[in-house]
């Protein structure tokens, strides 16, 4: 594995640790030649379906997508990363679940806000307004008034 500070190719593996569920493993290395540490994640290669747009194209599915709207929509607010790679985890296992070759954007939206939901309130808020694209402040009122309840 090649260290992310400095390029090396030499590093160690100074700790392992299955997660909880089982599902990958959490790898603590250390560089040799510069010393620093870093995490990596062994998972499963597994296959998941494409993601169809709101314009009909077909795109294959990005973890890295997943993980940065749910950064977007928790930034600065009190929530951990393990508690949002447990949310992005979820959702990846959902979408495995499901047995399809295909998916719309908007589903995995869903999927998106009602972990958001669970997670922060605030952050749920703010990426419906986007998500749901509101044309009024009656529409993010609303929105607003059912979390609350």
């Amino acid at each position: 594995m090649k260290c992310p500070f400095c390029g090396n190719a030499d590093t160690q593996v100074v700790e392992t640790r299955v997660a909880e569920d089982g599902d990958f493993i959490r790898r603590r290395r250390q560089c040799a030649s510069c010393e620093k540490r870093f995490t990596t994640y062994e998972r499963p290669d597994v296959t998941f379906p494409a993601v169809v747009k709101k314009d009909g194209r077909r795109i294959d599915y990005e973890r890295a997508k997943l993980q940065a709207s749910f950064n977007l929509a928790l930034r600065k607010r009190p929530v951990s990363t393990e508690q949002i790679d447990s949310a992005v985890e979820r959702i990846e296992e959902k979408l495995l679940n499901l047995g399809v070759r295909e998916i719309a954007s908007a589903r995995i939206g869903e999927l998106v806000m009602r972990e958001l939901k669970k997670l922060d309130k605030v952050a749920y808020v703010r990426f419906a307004s986007v998500y749901r694209s509101f044309e009024d402040i009656d529409e993010f009122k609303t929105l607003v008034d059912e979390v609350r309840r």
